[in-house]
């Protein structure tokens, strides 16, 4: 208690110490913070060389458990707006209190806004499905990860344009403009993924963590999912997604880099398979949806 008091009267004195401007003094462009690398990417696109994005969890980095750095901190009293993903990620649940508290008239993007969330206790991973039954062990918590859909993208790209006018109404057409295409794209993508899986007959995958459920929800997929919260599995938990992935003939067991790969391992060596990665916190968002979308048909093929 005493030294996460101590940091806190650090950041705010880095923070008085600022000049409070919104703009790079360098470059004049506006300053924007995004909690993930994902809504960084939605945020460049929009905002062009109007804008710099810097991101509050790097690479590699476990939104579940990431602390901002001092440095994180103190830099949001030059940000025009922080863009938060909105949908239950722990480090915002966490910190947001605390970043207002340091900067109260800091502009913030709920990127998550207008999108339907899926509730965890529909997306129970394999052991706890049967442990629990049908009963709500979630306790109406959400999937946090619905950026991994192209529809919510479109969403995002939505949102983040309406709070980059509402910051910097000088250039609403360019931001409109930018918007306009980017989501052009995502609809593009959209058509081109659900082509590319169209064909399968297999459509199940088993990811160790469960990010996935918004995508194999747009894809008519099922995600099978290990483990939940990052939670070390159980013996018993571990045996029950083994028989899950041996009754779905599932011979790849998909992991993101963010957590440890060590049970997800375990389970490909006893179901005669092998692990794949693929990283819901990419940066590059239209290209990460391509490679992942690959990575799972050459696994339910």
């Amino acid at each position: 208690m005493i030294q996460r008091t101590l940091t806190l009267l650090s950041l705010l004195l880095l923070l008085l110490i600022q000049n409070g401007c919104s703009k790079s003094p360098e470059s004049g462009r506006l300053q924007i913070v995004a909690s993930i690398a994902p809504l960084a990417y939605f945020a460049e696109r929009i905002g062009g060389d109007l804008i710099a994005v810097s991101v509050m969890v790097p690479p590699g980095g476990n939104p579940h458990s990431y602390e901002p750095t001092p440095r994180q901190m103190s830099a949001l009293s030059d940000a025009a707006l922080f863009v938060k993903a909105g949908s239950g990620v722990e480090f915002e649940l966490d910190w947001m209190p605390r970043m207002l508290s340091l900067n109260p008239g800091l502009r913030i993007c709920d990127a998550s806004e207008e999108v339907t969330l899926i509730p965890l206790s529909q997306e129970k991973p394999a052991h706890e499905a049967e442990l629990h039954g049908d009963a709500d062990h979630h306790h109406g918590r959400f999937d946090p990860h619905y950026w991994l859909s192209p529809e919510n993208g479109i969403i995002i790209a939505r949102n983040i344009e309406k709070a980059l006018v509402q910051a910097d109404p000088a250039h609403r057409e360019r931001y409109a403009a930018n918007a306009l295409e980017l989501v052009a794209e995502l609809e593009a993508l959209r058509l081109d993924i659900q082509n590319r899986l169209a064909p399968l007959k297999n459509r199940s995958f088993l990811v160790f963590h469960p990010a996935w459920g918004y995508y194999a929800a747009s894809f008519g997929l099922k995600q099978i999912a290990a483990e939940e919260e990052g939670k070390t599995l159980t013996p018993r938990q571990l045996q029950k997604v083994i028989e899950q992935a041996r009754a779905a003939g599932i011979r790849v067991v998909f992991v993101s880099p963010q957590f440890s790969t060590l049970q997800a391992e375990a389970i490909a060596r006893d179901i005669g398979g092998v692990t794949g990665t693929v990283d819901p916190l990419a940066r590059d968002y239209q290209e990460n949806l391509r490679q992942a979308t690959g990575a799972f048909l050459r696994a339910m093929q």
